[in-house]
């Protein structure tokens, strides 16, 4: 059974993209507890905005499907299904990428 969520208003599910970089330049190999974690990773699901003080939503600039570049320590690990994924704020995602001659 797979389980499926929905982010809460300014909020946005990110799985990290994996750096399979286990070898250096030098060819040393990096074991796993010493590579730093990813700070680039596609966003799965966005929340619809939060509310301004008007009442109206304000939308997000991220959806699903984006390419994004995030800060070493931001938003908070969760685990479902057996993967693992990050939750954040918005306001914490650094930018999205775009790949110059990427197909559309």
């Amino acid at each position: 059974m797979a389980t499926t969520i929905k982010p809460l208003h300014d909020r946005v599910i990110i799985r990290r993209l994996d750096e399979s970089a286990e070898k250096t330049a030098g060819g040393l190999f990096i074991p796993d507890s010493a590579k730093e974690k990813p700070q680039e990773g596609e966003v799965i699901a966005a929340g619809d905005g939060k509310y301004k003080e008007d009442g109206t939503r304000q939308a997000l600039d991220v959806k699903a499907g984006d390419r994004v570049l995030f800060g070493k320590y931001s938003g908070s690990e969760i685990k479902l299904d057996g993967e693992e994924f990050l939750i954040m704020r918005e306001d914490e995602i650094l930018g999205i990428i775009e790949r110059a001659g990427a197909a559309a």
